[in-house]
């Protein structure tokens, strides 16, 4: 091979090893790029990742409490990040349209109203202490004879009850007759001789008065001069018996019970007005008055005195209302239901069913439009039938949500426990606080809590079997519904674990 033949060679093994390098070259340059673009990527995301730094953490069940960095609530739980943007939603509530559809929820204005506010309360029909009588004996003795002997039995002033016999009672008559015999005898003698003779005479006399004898049998005793073995005893004042405890031929001491007799023309209500309530109550206020013996009729009565002392176990005041009992229709112990009528003025209110209140704190829910409610803290005034008035906490034109306020409220707690407000959120699905039907038996109203102590029947919805429990009312209305003792249909949720409370409450048809 010579010199030119080589020189060719290299020359093209050159050349293909510069044409190998280029292409090469080439081909790594356009791999690379997508790990170029990819680091452009991660970095782009990394930065909006950086953007959505949490502005700060709020508290999980919602309470008002907020921390710069994360951490933990009593429970154990973790405190919800706010992002920028999510601040106003972070201190309410947010429902999405179709949620609002599906809770029924509506809403009112709060306006100014003229509140005529009825204070409710249960009583009891007892006798006027003033139209009572005691009957008792002031010496020893024997019924001979009975002459009333039946509880119930109408008697009037001056009718004869019994006659008794007694020993010290025919003493003290002799002595009188004795002393009166001999003063008519002295009516010759000294002036101090029949001094002393009258001083003896009033002194029977005024014993004879004492043991109640009545004028009728001491002028008796006066005319005749002879001792009565029996004297009557007679009725001091008109009046039903409603207690008798003599009988034929039993022994009396002085001061025993003998009769009760009481005028039941006219009878006392005691009704129990509870302490939210007793500050509207005034004494010559008209009462209206309904007994179940008489359904669809009404008594009126007034309020003569409000009792000084509070029943600490029911939390009320007594109230003492009088009513006339023609034909003494109203007996003792009935039961009443008694509505005293006060009229508050133009106030600021919300219809009842606005109010949530959970015992500590009374809440009502502002719609903010949009699915946006806000939960609003006031305080409460006068309560009417079915508007109640707001004294703090609400301006007028605002709007409150009055039907399903309790629902939303639940939601909003769930939503929170579980970390998420929004409808986008996907913390966890969102759940709907479901309502369960049940019927029974209102037993007792807890004055102090207000927990409603029911007696239900079996409910399928929750697998329940029929047992007695204590539910908390979503709002007064819904405690004041039923009276204890009622029948009732009732819808409840659970507000959170363990809390079931009434949302809607009827008498039982």
């Amino acid at each position: 091979m010579n010199k030119s033949t080589v020189g060719i060679a290299l020359v093209a093994a050159i050349a293909a090893a510069a044409i190998g390098y280029w292409a090469g070259t080439r081909q790594g340059a356009h791999v690379a790029a997508p790990v170029a673009d990819a680091g452009k990527i991660t970095t782009a995301g990394a930065a909006k990742k950086d953007e959505r730094k949490p502005l700060y953490y709020r508290n999980p069940m919602g309470l008002p409490d907020t921390s710069p960095t994360p951490k933990k609530d009593s429970m154990g739980m973790d405190y919800v990040p706010v992002f920028e943007g999510e601040e106003e939603t972070s201190s309410g509530i947010k429902i999405s349209t179709e949620k609002i559809q599906k809770l029924g929820v509506r809403t009112a204005k709060v306006e100014k109203r003229a509140l005529d506010a009825v204070v409710r309360a249960s009583g009891r029909v007892e006798i006027d202490e003033r139209r009572q009588n005691t009957i008792t004996a002031k010496y020893e003795g024997y019924i001979e004879r009975l002459h009333v002997n039946a509880t119930g039995q109408f008697v009037a002033r001056g009718t004869p009850l019994f006659e008794a016999y007694s020993p010290e009672l025919l003493a003290a008559q002799r002595e009188y007759a004795v002393a009166t015999q001999g003063l008519a005898s002295l009516k010759d003698a000294d002036a101090q001789t029949q001094a002393g003779m009258k001083r003896l005479a009033d002194s029977a006399l005024a014993r004879l008065r004492n043991w109640d004898v009545t004028d009728e049998d001491i002028a008796s005793l006066t005319a005749g001069g002879a001792a009565r073995r029996t004297l009557t005893f007679r009725a001091p004042a008109s009046g039903i018996v409603i207690e008798r405890k003599a009988t034929q031929g039993m022994r009396f001491m002085p001061g025993e019970m003998l009769y009760q007799i009481a005028d039941l023309s006219s009878v006392w209500v005691i009704a129990d007005v509870f302490e939210q309530d007793i500050g509207r109550v005034r004494v010559g206020q008209a009462a209206l008055v309904r007994f179940e013996a008489y359904p669809g009729e009404n008594f009126n009565g007034r309020v003569t005195y409000v009792y000084p002392t509070m029943k600490a176990e029911m939390r009320a005041a007594q109230v003492r209302i009088e009513l006339a009992n023609p034909g003494g229709r109203l007996k003792p112990a009935m039961y009443a239901k008694v509505e005293l009528p006060t009229a508050v003025g133009t106030v600021l209110a919300v219809p009842n069913s606005a109010v949530i209140d959970n015992g500590t704190r009374r809440v009502v829910l502002i719609d903010l439009g949009e699915g946006r409610f806000e939960p609003r803290e006031v305080k409460l005034g006068a309560h009417g039938d079915e508007y109640v008035a707001i004294l703090e906490g609400v301006k007028e034109g605002e709007t409150v949500v009055v039907a399903a306020n309790f629902l939303i409220d639940a939601e909003s707690n769930l939503k929170a426990a579980l970390g998420g407000m929004g409808s986008g959120s996907t913390a966890a699905p969102e759940k709907v606080a479901t309502s369960h039907q049940g019927s029974g038996t209102l037993i007792d109203v807890d004055a102090k809590s207000g927990a409603l102590l029911i007696a239900h029947e079996p409910v399928a919805s929750l697998k329940w079997p029929k047992m007695k429990m204590e539910f908390m009312p979503a709002n007064d209305a819904i405690a004041k519904a039923a009276k204890p003792g009622t029948p009732i249909t009732f819808e409840f949720v659970e507000r959170k674990p363990g809390e079931w409370v009434v949302t809607k409450i009827e008498p039982k048809k």
